[in-house]
């Protein structure tokens, strides 16, 4: 039994049926979850739309005529809802075709191998297994004072926007407050992010953070770091001023709350079943995201590691392996790949240049800028580099790739190669070896560890 239609609950339900178990799958809403249908998915799709508009406004560059862009944003939530439905669709579809037990509703635990159903349409069933794996997944935090309503926005308002707001606050200066930053500045909102911590992206690489902020500031977005928010007055014309820092405040129409998400176990009823939680409210889970209690599982942001779906649908085959009595190796979460959809775009896997020294290592470091890349040039996206940190050799060469870090456009579709080498503890001159196509963004990775080799070409 699954508790959970998201990612790692379809994907523990779909894996596990394709390995023959018999699988029910209970999801309060829409099967896809947060990731599909109010996250990951609607917001890329913005992310999509803005982008569109940004190529269209430097189309002189490349010799295209044109006249000034207009926006109808309803056309792009049509389209983003299209997207959405076409998902959710095809989901649906493999619930049917590997034979899931698909019940919309809601699930709690009586037992550890007991889960009681309210059904939608009022009803109710009672379902009895041999396991039981959570992925009941997250839900926005909010901050005191920012309930949402009005002009305060949660990322599952902002996605159900008509129109785009003139003037935007972003609440969190992280991956998704970033995202929405990015995504309204180039739609032709003025947007301000308003971060308590001394930088944006706290965490990345900074390198590739200061790429991000140089980038942000040319599309006039206002960051300001280090600052608490403190309140907000609604005003007549439906928006608000923020309060902030010592006695500062901007007006705007609409403010996003981006403060990170809460695991959700509203009505699951663990403590029936034994199982333990954190003061956190995360589930509390081993290296094979088995809980306390033998048999009953958890995956995904019920519990606390890296809230990604693909980290989500890697702990969901963890958990059926194991569960099946297969050989399974637990997730290195140290090594997982992240991605950051802003403009540019973000992408790593393993610790950045001060986390690798922070751990004891002695590295070598080498950087490649976009700027000197054909294909980049092409595009007209030079803004960017790749950084590559490897473990120092007693001879002073460098060896294991330890963490691959990027920034600039596509590199989201280019980290592979990077999560590769991070996770085989690949070395430095086997990777040199692999022949990357020209012209193409990938040959910076190439070549920025061909020069930690100490022979280059092009760095």
């Amino acid at each position: 039994m699954v508790i959970g239609g998201g990612p790692g609950g379809y994907a523990a339900a779909f894996y596990g049926a394709s390995a023959g178990l018999n699988v029910a799958l209970v999801e309060k809403d829409t099967i896809g979850g947060t990731c599909l249908n109010r996250g990951c998915i609607p917001a890329k799709a913005f992310l999509e739309t803005a982008a569109v508009n940004r190529h269209v406004s430097h189309a002189a560059d490349f010799g295209i005529a044109t006249s000034a862009s207009r926006i109808d944003f309803s056309v792009a939530q049509t389209r983003k809802q299209g997207i959405v439905q076409g998902l959710v669709k095809g989901l649906t579809g493999l619930t049917k075709s590997k034979k899931v037990t698909y019940l919309l509703g809601t699930g709690a635990m009586r037992t550890a191998k007991t889960v009681d159903v309210a059904l939608a349409d009022g009803s109710s069933r009672t379902l009895e297994g041999r396991f039981v794996i959570i992925a009941t997944g997250s839900t926005p935090r909010t901050i005191p004072g920012f309930a949402p309503g009005g002009p305060i926005m949660t990322s599952d308002e902002v996605l159900m926007l008509s129109s785009i707001p003139a003037r935007i606050a972003v609440i969190g200066g992280g991956a998704i407050g970033c995202e929405f930053a990015s995504t309204f500045a180039d739609l032709g909102a003025r947007v301000t992010i308003l971060e308590g911590l001394p930088k944006i992206l706290p965490g990345l690489d900074e390198d590739v953070a200061n790429v991000v902020v140089k980038s942000f500031k040319k599309k006039n977005i206002d960051i300001r770091t280090g600052v608490s928010v403190t309140g907000h007055t609604p005003n007549a014309s439906g928006g608000t001023t923020v309060s902030f820092g010592e006695g500062e405040s901007i007006e705007v129409d609409a403010v996003v709350v981006s403060v990170g998400r809460k695991p959700y176990s509203d009505g699951l009823l663990l403590a029936n079943a034994g199982v333990a939680v954190s003061e956190r409210g995360f589930v509390e889970v081993d290296g094979y995201c088995q809980t306390n209690v033998p048999g009953v599982y958890a995956v995904g942001d019920i519990i606390n590691t890296p809230q990604l779906a693909h980290v989500a649908y890697a702990e969901a085959i963890v958990a059926v392996k194991h569960l099946l009595g297969e050989t399974v190796y637990p997730v290195m979460y140290d090594r997982v790949p992240w991605a950051i959809y802003c403009h540019p775009e973000v992408a790593w896997s393993g610790p950045s240049e001060a986390e690798a020294r922070a751990q004891g290592f002695d590295v070598v470091v080498a950087k490649h800028q976009f700027r000197a890349n054909s294909r980049a040039m092409i595009l007209g996206e030079t803004d960017g580099l790749v950084k590559v940190i490897a473990k120092k050799n007693a001879d002073g060469s460098a060896g294991q790739v330890l963490g691959v870090h990027m920034v600039g456009p596509w590199v989201t579709e280019q980290l592979s190669g990077g999560y590769l080498a991070v996770n085989w503890e690949a070395t430095v001159e086997e990777i040199a070896e692999f022949i990357q196509p020209h012209p193409s963004l990938s040959e910076l990775f190439g070549e920025t560890v061909m020069s930690m080799t100490g022979r280059s070409i092009n760095a």
